[in-house]
C-alpha cells in the first residue's frame, strides 16, 4: 500500500513579499513622547518568539524582524536610547553546529515551481553558526529558543559543556556571560530601564506539539524531575514568573517598567490545523479488506469485553474501527486515556499473540475532536518495515506523539488559563502593561482571520500571513502585529505616544527553490 497522506500543497492565495520599514516619519505634526516610561535601555526576555525564531530555525533576517527589534526602532524615535543589540546568527540559513557537527537543521522555505505546487522544504545550505564560537558583550534581546519559564533562572543553562547531553541550551550557550550564568542574571546585569517578558509558551507548548507525550507535573516543584515535554505545574509557574518580575520591576529589584505578554492557546496555531484527522483515501477492495481485518475486533472482542465488565458498552462502541470507499477515512490511533486491554486479550477466551494484542490495546479511530500535529503528515500512511499490511494510521494505530486528543486539549487549555490568570495578577501587582496575546491570536485563528490596519491576516498555513512555515512561530508581519499591540499597551499604561508599527510593510512568505 502506498503512502496515503501526502504533504498538503499550498494554495495560491495572496502570498505577499515586502521589505520591512523599521521607522515611521512624523507625518501628522504630533509629538512623540515616552510618557512615564524610560526606553533608554530596553531589554527583552523570553523564548523563541522573542528571539525572532521563524520557519523552524533562528536566522539573521528573522532576528532583524523580531518584535523586540521592531519595538527598539520605535523607542529610538521617542527618546535617546542605547543601541539595541541581538546575538545574531552567522547566516540566513539557520541551524547550528556543535564542534563542527550539525545539531540543528536549516530553516524551511517554500519550494516549488509555482504557488500551486509549492510546499515547505528545508533550505539547501549548511549551517555556519558554531555554538562554541562564543559571542562577546551583552545583548538586549535575551530571547532563548526552547526556554521554559524556570530555565531563565537556571544556572548553567548556557554552559557549552552541557549542550550535547541536553543539560544546556545551545542558543544561550552562544552568548551567556559565563558557564554558570542565568538568562535573568545576564539581563539584570544590563540594568534595563524598560523590559518586555514573553515566557511560558514552552511550559505547555512542548506537551501539545509532542501530541501530549509528556505529563502534567502537578504539585512538582523540583524542575530536575521534569521531562522535555512535560507541563509545568501552574503554581510553580506562578512562583517562577513572579520571581522574574519581582527582580525586574519590584522595589527590591531594578524597579524597571515594562510589558508582560500572556500565553496563547496552542491549538490556535496552524501546527494543528493542516493535517486532517481523516486523510486516508481507500478504494472499495481495500476498505473491504480492512473491515474484514477488524471484523472480529468489532463484533466479538469489544462486545465480549463489555459483557465481561472490562470496558463499558459506550467505550466498546467508541473503539470500533470502520472504513469506507472514498478519500476521507479517519486514522486509527492509540489513546492512552482508554482502558488498556492488551493483557486481557492475550488470555482466555481471546488468546491473541502479544503483537496483535498490543496493537488493539488502546485502539480507536480519530474523531473531529482530535488534532494531528503538522510533523505527523509524512508518517501517516507509511509502511512498517517491509510489510505492506502494516500501515501507520490504518492497520497500525498512530502513537501518542502523533495525536493531541480532546482530553489532552482540555488539559492544555486549563493550564494555559491558569498561567494567564497568574500573569494578569502579577501585571496588576507591579503596575505593568499586559498584552493579551491569547485573545489576539484567537481572533487571528477565527473564521476569516482578522483585518488589522486594513491588512487581512489569519492563521491559515502559508497564505494567512501570520505564521511562518513551521506552523508555530510568526512571520515578520506576525511579529509586527505583536510589536504594535505592545506599543498600544505602552501608550495606554504609561501615557506615552510611541508611533505605531505599520504592519503592512512587513513580509510574509515567498517562494524559494533553493531546497534540499
Amino acid at each position: 500500500m502506498k503512502n496515503y497522506f501526502k504533504y498538503i500543497a499550498v494554495l495560491a492565495l495572496g502570498i505577499v513579499s515586502c521589505e520591512p520599514e523599521l521607522e515611521n516619519s512624523i507625518e501628522d505634526g504630533g509629538q512623540y513622547s515616552n510618557g512615564s516610561a524610560d526606553f533608554s535601555n530596553y531589554v527583552a526576555l523570553g523564548n523563541s518568539l522573542t528571539a525572532g525564531f521563524a520557519d523552524g530555525a533562528l536566522y539573521i533576517s528573522g532576528q532583524q524582524n523580531s518584535y523586540p527589534n521592531i519595538l527598539a526602532s520605535k523607542f529610538a524615535l521617542v527618546q535617546d536610547t542605547d543601541e539595541f543589540t541581538q546575538p545574531l546568527m552567522n547566516d540566513n540559513i539557520g541551524g547550528l553546529l556543535l564542534g563542527g557537527t550539525q545539531i540543528q537543521q536549516p530553516r524551511f522555505v517554500l519550494g516549488g515551481e509555482s504557488l500551486e505546487t509549492a510546499r515547505p522544504a528545508r533550505y539547501n545550505g549548511t549551517p555556519t553558526t558554531e555554538v562554541g564560537a562564543k559571542l562577546s558583550g551583552s545583548f538586549n534581546n535575551m530571547g532563548v529558543p526552547g526556554a521554559k519559564s524556570y530555565h531563565l533562572l537556571a544556572p548553567g543553562y548556557g554552559n557549552i559543556a552541557g549542550v550535547a547531553t541536553g543539560m544546556a541550551n545551545p542558543y544561550f550557550a552562544r552568548f551567556a556571560s559565563a558557564d554558570n550564568a542565568t538568562v535573568l542574571g545576564d539581563a539584570l546585569a544590563q540594568q534595563p530601564t524598560f523590559f518586555t517578558l514573553w515566557i511560558g509558551n514552552n511550559d505547555v507548548l512542548s506537551f501539545a506539539t509532542s501530541g501530549g507525550a509528556g505529563v502534567y507535573q502537578e504539585n512538582i516543584t523540583d524542575f530536575t524531575q521534569y521531562g522535555p515535554n512535560d507541563i509545568t505545574d501552574a503554581n510553580a509557574f506562578a512562583f517562577v514568573y513572579n520571581s522574574l518580575v519581582s527582580q525586574l520591576a519590584g522595589e527590591d529589584g531594578l524597579g524597571a517598567e515594562g510589558v508582560l505578554i500572556n500565553i496563547p492557546n496552542v491549538t490556535d496555531i496552524p501546527f494543528f490545523k493542516v493535517v486532517p484527522v481523516n486523510p486516508i483515501p481507500l478504494d472499495a477492495n481495500t476498505a473491504a479488506a480492512l473491515n474484514a481485518q477488524f471484523g472480529a475486533y468489532n463484533t466479538q472482542i469489544l462486545p465480549g469485553l463489555a459483557q465481561m465488565g472490562v470496558i463499558t458498552e459506550a467505550e466498546a462502541n467508541s473503539r470500533k474501527i470502520t472504513f469506507a470507499e472514498g478519500p476521507q477515512n479517519f486514522v486509527t490511533i492509540r489513546d492512552e486515556n482508554l482502558t488498556d486491554i492488551s493483557g486481557i486479550l492475550q488470555g482466555e477466551p481471546f488468546n491473541l499473540d502479544p503483537q496483535t494484542a498490543g496493537l488493539l490495546g488502546q485502539l480507536r479511530q480519530a474523531t473531529n475532536a482530535d488534532l494531528i500535529p503538522l510533523t505527523s503528515s509524512s508518517f501517516i500512511g507509511s509502511q512498517v518495515g517491509d510489510n505492506p499490511m502494516l500501515i501507520n494510521g490504518v492497520s497500525v494505530p498512530l502513537g501518542d506523539e502523533h495525536v493531541l486528543t480532546a482530553k489532552e486539549q482540555e488539559l492544555v487549555a486549563q493550564v494555559t488559563a491558569q498561567y494567564n490568570g497568574a500573569i494578569a495578577t502579577i501585571a496588576q501587582n507591579y503596575s505593568l502593561g499586559l498584552v493579551d496575546a491569547n485573545q489576539l491570536l484567537s481572533q487571528i485563528a477565527g473564521d476569516g482571520g482578522l483585518t488589522y490596519q486594513g491588512v487581512q491576516i489569519s492563521s491559515r498555513f502559508v497564505s494567512g500571513g501570520a505564521f511562518s512555515l513551521d506552523g508555530v512561530h510568526l512571520t515578520p508581519r506576525g511579529y509586527a502585529v505583536i510589536a504594535n499591540e505592545i506599543v498600544k499597551e505602552i501608550n495606554e499604561t504609561y501615557e506615552a505616544n510611541v508611533p505605531a508599527v505599520d504592519v503592512g510593510t512587513y513580509s510574509t512568505i515567498t517562494l524559494n527553490n533553493n531546497v534540499q
